[in-house]
């Protein structure tokens, strides 16, 4: 059931998000956008009460929570970021907005934006791993739990891998382009 529902608000998030830009710039039913676009938090809070009834429901934990809660990270993380990011393209290319912001290509200024995003991912593990000690406390039977454990030690992995991106461009910056080699 968890799956379904994490699929469920995945698949809401990109149709409200598609739905709020649409009414905005394609329609000009800007409160509509807005609306939709205000709704997209609500998927949230919708999977967390899902997980949340489903453990209290007597379910043993197993990595769909665990991803139910990453889920949840990642959008209180991610979520803003994500949305000024569709919102900027979608207006640039819909409705004559300027050209949409991107990082830096290269030297330091690229390596410190890389250190940025690598640190919102451990935010994001970390408060998956808030959200999911939470749930452990919550059901307070370790034998139904375990998994959650077990997930977030694998989980350990995204954030260790992805710190290779800020230490290449720390390490070995890209010349940023027009910029004279002297």
């Amino acid at each position: 059931m968890i799956l379904a529902i994490v699929i469920g608000c995945e698949i809401g998030f990109w149709i409200l998000l598609g739905l709020g830009l649409a009414a905005r710039y394609l329609w000009g039913m800007r409160r509509l956008g807005v609306a939709l676009l205000a709704a997209v938090p609500l998927l949230d809070l919708i999977l967390l009460a899902a997980a949340v009834a489903d453990m209290r429901g007597g379910a043993e934990a197993n990595w769909r929570h665990g991803l139910a809660a990453a889920y949840l990270a990642y959008s209180i993380v991610f979520g803003r970021r994500t949305l000024r990011w569709a919102d900027a393209r979608f207006a640039h290319r819909f409705a004559g907005g300027p050209k949409p912001w991107a990082p830096p290509h290269g030297g330091m200024a690229r390596a410190r934006y890389e250190w940025t995003m690598w640190l919102r991912i451990v935010l994001a593990y970390g408060l998956t791993c808030g959200l999911l000690f939470g749930l452990i406390l919550l059901v307070d039977d370790p034998s139904r739990t375990a998994a959650l454990t077990a997930f977030m030690g694998g989980l350990l992995k995204v954030p260790l891998i992805a710190v290779l991106w800020p230490m290449s461009y720390t390490l070995f910056p890209k010349k940023v382009p027009g910029a004279s080699g002297g």
